[in-house]
């Protein structure tokens, strides 16, 4: 699905059926340097359950055209006018890391816009390191490397996928390859300059569902709980031996705490 938000191309993956907006809407956001296809399973297993879903390429990624945004506040009102575009008055959020920071901004700023929020591997704060952020500002390599280690638990480097012959840790530096330049640079330093979450969260009077991996590199659980914590409608899973990419990990774990929402 394609719409204009902000005067830029969208393009919105509706999980295998059109987008309909008499449904409830679900908008599923990517974390840095990623895309839609991230969601590939979890879009897929609302948009068959009665839901309208909408899993935008954020712009300057995959293919959605415009410029990478520069920060979590720009994301959320971009969030806030994607519902806008699609014709619905509300919508649930789901985000995944980066994706999660700019769903808690947008319950913030626009509340009337947010029925409830599904948040992947997040915290209230996400500090990026400094080697990190050299690497991703230069065009280092190494950064799609330190990223695609971090990002996962122990079994994804043998193979580890719920899907039969697939490589996770191969499929995820193949995909931050695809990243246009400077936009995971320009990722990391939104989230890295975020620091309102704690404040959106106590905001955010919406059911809310946590989900944290308990190996997670990028976003230690510690951060995770806080903000679980901070929500005051929330409910909070760990999922013991996972990593950053929790969808790709544990799908199916990951679908079943998010079953609240669904709702």
């Amino acid at each position: 699905m394609r719409l204009i938000v902000d005067g830029a191309e969208t393009f919105a993956s509706t999980g295998g059926r059109d987008f309909d907006a008499a449904l409830p809407a679900v908008v599923f956001l990517h974390g840095a340097g990623l895309d839609h296809s991230v969601w590939a399973l979890l879009a897929r297993s609302f948009a068959h359950r009665g839901f309208g879903v909408l899993a935008p390429d954020l712009p300057g990624h995959g293919r959605s055209g415009g410029a990478a945004l520069s920060s979590i506040d720009a994301l959320a009102d971009w969030t806030a006018a994607l519902i806008d575009a699609a014709g619905v008055r509300a919508a649930r959020l789901i985000g995944h890391s980066m994706g999660s920071l700019a769903a808690l901004e947008t319950t913030a700023r626009h509340p009337q816009k947010v029925t409830g929020l599904g948040l992947i591997a997040a915290a209230a704060a996400v500090p990026v390191s400094a080697d990190l952020l050299t690497a991703a500002k230069t065009g280092d390599h190494a950064a799609i490397d330190m990223i695609s280690l971090w990002g996962y638990g122990y079994r994804a480097s043998l193979g580890g996928s719920a899907a039969p012959g697939l490589w996770m840790l191969g499929g995820a530096e193949r995909l931050l390859e695809r990243a246009r330049p400077g936009v995971i640079f320009a990722d990391l330093a939104a989230c890295n300059d975020y620091r309102d979450g704690l404040a959106a969260a106590a905001k955010a009077a919406v059911p809310s569902v946590v989900v944290l991996g308990g190996r997670d590199l990028m976003i230690p659980v510690k951060g995770g709980k806080a903000l679980a914590a901070a929500l005051p409608q929330c409910r909070l899973t760990v999922l013991e031996g996972a990593g950053h990419m929790l969808m790709s990990e544990r799908p199916d774990e990951v679908l079943a705490a998010l079953a609240a929402l669904r709702m």
